[in-house]
């Protein structure tokens, strides 16, 4: 193997056995022959196990809602994509002319997936003890600091969830507006609570990204900052 291969392995607490899996691992689907998908489909079930049984096991009053948003919050695609960079996986990826030049290495999604890949290559060639050490080896920072669950919230919920401890009246939604083109339409709406009488206004591509946006301004409100 390369130096930087080597290096990665290192980083990874592994070495493989059998070195095509890593070079499977590494290989995007836009390069010609076997490449990852496969790896990153079994990669991705045994990353979503190891890390469910350490939030389990780390956080041990938690209830199943808190830890599903931290488990989706630690492996969701910016999460394994600043983990491939730690682990300076895009200098050793094989793409395609193509997608090299389109700078594909740098991408956050071929990233990610590449270390789904590079973990479930670990899972075939030493089994699941030795895929779970190289998760745990590389989430170890972000398991030792996990993030708030009360922060990993969307705002709908949070505005529910503050108004109801009040025991005030549910927000209402409301479309005021559709703009746009029918492929590009922008959704306007209003969110209104009644105690206190709180009324702000959310725009986005999607009606429930417009609420959320909405919800945002008005629990900004409610909680005294600005909008």
């Amino acid at each position: 193997m390369s130096k930087g291969r080597d290096a990665l392995c290192d980083r990874l607490g592994h070495r493989f056995s059998d070195p095509t899996l890593l070079n499977d691992a590494l290989t995007h689907r836009s390069a010609r022959g076997q490449h990852n998908e496969r790896l990153e489909f079994l990669g991705d079930a045994v990353l979503a196990l190891v890390i469910a049984d350490a939030l389990y096991r780390r956080h041990e009053t938690l209830p199943e809602g808190d830890l599903s948003r931290m488990r989706a919050a630690l492996v969701c695609g910016p999460s394994l994509a600043a983990i491939a960079r730690e682990l300076e996986v895009g200098d050793q990826m094989i793409l395609g002319g193509g997608e090299m030049k389109s700078g594909g290495y740098r991408r956050d999604s071929t990233l990610g997936d590449a270390v789904e890949a590079l973990i479930g290559a670990v899972f075939l060639d030493a089994g699941f003890d030795a895929a779970r050490d190289a998760v745990l080896r590389v989430f170890e920072s972000r398991l030792d600091s996990p993030p708030d669950p009360a922060s990993l919230k969307d705002p709908k919920t949070r505005l529910q969830e503050l108004v109801q401890a009040r025991g005030l009246p549910l927000p209402v939604y409301t479309v005021v507006d559709e703009l746009g083109e029918p492929h590009r339409r922008i959704y306007r709406v209003s969110c209104v609570t009644a105690e206190p009488a709180v009324a702000r206004e959310g725009e986005a591509h999607s009606r429930r990204a417009a609420e959320q946006a909405a919800a945002e301004r008005v629990l900004a409100a409610l909680e005294g900052g600005n909008d």
